[in-house]
């Protein structure tokens, strides 16, 4: 049976993020992609646009769980990103009613970065989040939300590898078996990630680009989640994500008109063709 992951986060109809992200880069990893959005924006909330609409979903969670039970709709895999505190006891139910044998939780806390907690988010969410990274299998905060998930203070580019090293068991602490920091970074021109998995912790940087973009950490996010679905361990699977969003990024320079996210679809192609080839080496071993 072909694996099918459910990713339950909002829709920002324009922006290349969220919703828009994950339903393309997954399904090109070659895995059946079930979406459940949790809002629907007309674009997404970052500076840039001067405004935009929002409906909430959240009364329609529990209806569309009924009619996936009643159908015998199941799941190898669920991936959480942008969320509602109201909406995180039914994503629970959704995961221990709606699972397949084994099936895994991937969650990013998405609430947060630069050291504050994107708007529409109070000062209680964090510890709401929390009750999603309990029991997952990999998380995938950035620097701002582990800080928060740990009550913390965020340190800015003011850390050191300890301070990553702690910082992961911490939130292997809270009940994550994996965890997976992004915008990790101890020398200047590199950006990476740190992975732990509760017994060690270790590294993959690339080359840091010469701009941001809004977006980069769904785009992440997905690579990795369809990445690990297709047999990768966690470590590969991180690198790999790390190299797609660089890909990504490296498509977007130069166009000035393209300032509200990533060209992801411009990389498929490169995503494809490393998953493909590793597939093939995988065959060839066995």
């Amino acid at each position: 049976m072909d694996k099918r992951l459910l990713t339950i986060q909002d829709i920002s109809c324009v922006g290349q993020c969220s919703l828009t992200v994950a339903l393309p880069i997954i399904s090109a990893c070659g895995i059946e992609t079930a979406i459940l959005p949790s809002s629907v924006l007309s674009n997404h909330t970052a500076a840039g646009f001067s405004g935009w609409t929002f409906t909430d979903l959240t009364g329609d969670m529990p209806k569309i769980l009924e009619r996936w039970l009643t159908e015998k709709i199941d799941f190898d895999a669920f991936y959480t990103g942008y969320v509602s505190a109201a909406q995180i006891p039914h994503i629970k139910e959704i995961m221990a009613k709606a699972a397949r044998s084994g099936a895994l939780k991937i969650v990013d806390p998405a609430m947060a970065d630069n050291g504050k907690l994107y708007a529409g988010f109070g000062e209680d969410f964090p510890a709401e989040m929390k009750k999603l990274v309990e029991g997952a299998d990999v998380i995938l905060p950035n620097l701002t939300e582990a800080a928060l998930l740990l009550g913390e203070s965020y340190h800015g580019d003011d850390y050191d590898k300890n301070y990553i090293e702690t910082t992961a068991k911490k939130l292997h602490a809270l009940g994550a078996k994996n965890v997976i920091l992004t915008g990790v970074s101890f020398e200047r021109g590199k950006l990476g990630v740190a992975s732990y998995d509760g017994v060690e912790t270790s590294y993959y940087f690339a080359e840091k680009q010469p701009i941001s973009c809004h977006g980069t950490g769904d785009v992440y996010a997905s690579a990795f989640a369809g990445a690990l679905l297709r047999g990768w361990g966690l470590e590969k699977a991180a690198a790999l994500a790390a190299d797609f969003v660089v890909e990504s990024i490296k498509a977007t320079m130069g166009d000035s008109d393209h300032w509200y996210g990533v060209k992801f679809e411009k990389a498929l192609p490169y995503l494809i063709n490393r998953l493909e080839s590793h597939s093939v080496v995988q065959k060839a071993s066995a």
